[in-house]
């Protein structure tokens, strides 16, 4: 077995809401609650979920940008949350992050160049040799320096401020890029372009990537391995191809039957899945999926699944399985 390059165990995170004169904590969100997985070397996790289910969020507690409350994260064997600032500063050269958003998260104030050259230059790179891996940069992202170098952000149209994001995520060499819905501010023949590039740049360069969507099609496309979130747990794992084939928990099978398709005999005729996600204020007891799942039981209600092995390539948190032998490899 190739050992993990990124450990995450029981990694939790929860928002105080506070109100009134003293501004006194009244209740919690529960953002991140209690999530596990692995990522080996060269592997693209792909991380799909409806939104508020905590995919942002666990993305910017993967590279502590914001603090946990509970749970570890290992790079590379070092714990992530234990970290100095100094150490901290230099695990970043080797995770990085690609933000949703690709105009909110490049400054205004500065040229293309100087946004991809900053990064170097905190790092101690001299000026020179930093402007000139950021111009080679550049070009391999598919903007001329000479031509963008020297526009800003709003210059640029959506696609060609991502090419600047994961060129500024780059420039610093990472093993591991964290994508926070990379492409879902894009339009179609745009998104196929950037995933593309993420592609060739993921062998060229020997990267591992955490791909965090809402998009099933981009999950399936670019994504080694999947894990499902719902209201902050994990409910499914598995291989892209397995999920695909047969997705097991409702909430996957409901997330599938719900992608769009270009087939008329595949026309949705009712809704897969009904209501909207419970408050992560005070989500329901048991499995927080059953007040939208029509396979509910009664021990639903009562304790939260644990996740078991359906098969040698998928795990799933649902007592429809909780019996099911796993079949041999």
């Amino acid at each position: 077995m190739t050992p993990a390059l990124l450990e995450v165990r029981d990694l939790r995170k929860h928002f105080p809401l506070r109100g009134g004169v003293l501004q006194r904590t009244r209740a919690w969100v529960r953002a991140v609650d209690g999530v596990s997985f692995d990522v080996t070397p060269g592997e693209t996790l792909g991380i799909v979920g409806e939104s508020g289910c905590g995919k942002s969020t666990l993305a910017r507690l993967l590279l502590r940008l914001i603090e946990a409350d509970a749970g570890a994260v290992r790079f590379n064997g070092e714990d992530v949350l234990a970290a100095s600032p100094a150490r901290m500063k230099r695990l970043r050269r080797d995770m990085q992050l690609v933000f949703q958003d690709p105009y909110a998260s490049l400054n205004p104030r500065l040229t293309i160049e100087d946004i991809v050259t900053f990064s170097l230059l905190v790092h101690g790179t001299p000026r020179a040799e930093a402007a000139e891996r950021a111009r080679a940069l550049l070009g391999r992202v598919g903007l001329d320096a000479r031509l963008h170098g020297r526009r800003y952000a709003h210059e640029l149209s959506g696609g060609q401020r991502q090419r600047v994001n994961i060129a500024r995520a780059l420039v610093l060499d990472p093993r591991l890029l964290v994508l926070d819905e990379p492409v879902s501010a894009l339009d179609k023949s745009v998104q196929a372009q950037v995933l593309n590039l993420l592609q060739d740049l993921k062998a060229e360069r020997a990267l591992t990537y955490v791909f965090i969507s809402h998009d099933l099609n981009v999950i399936e496309y670019v994504s080694d391995r999947v894990l499902v979130m719902y209201l902050g747990e994990v409910v499914e794992t598995g291989t892209a191809e397995a999920l695909a084939e047969s997705p097991k928990h409702p909430y996957t099978q409901a997330l599938f039957a719900s992608a769009p398709s270009m087939d008329p005999e595949r026309r949705m005729e009712r809704l897969p899945i009904a209501g909207d996600p419970p408050n992560a204020i005070d989500p329901p007891s048991g499995c927080w999926f059953r007040t939208r799942c029509s396979f509910a039981m009664a021990r639903c209600a009562e304790t939260p699944p644990q996740s078991v092995p359906v098969s040698p390539e998928q795990m799933v948190a649902c007592y429809l399985y909780d019996a099911e032998p796993v079949p041999a490899a």
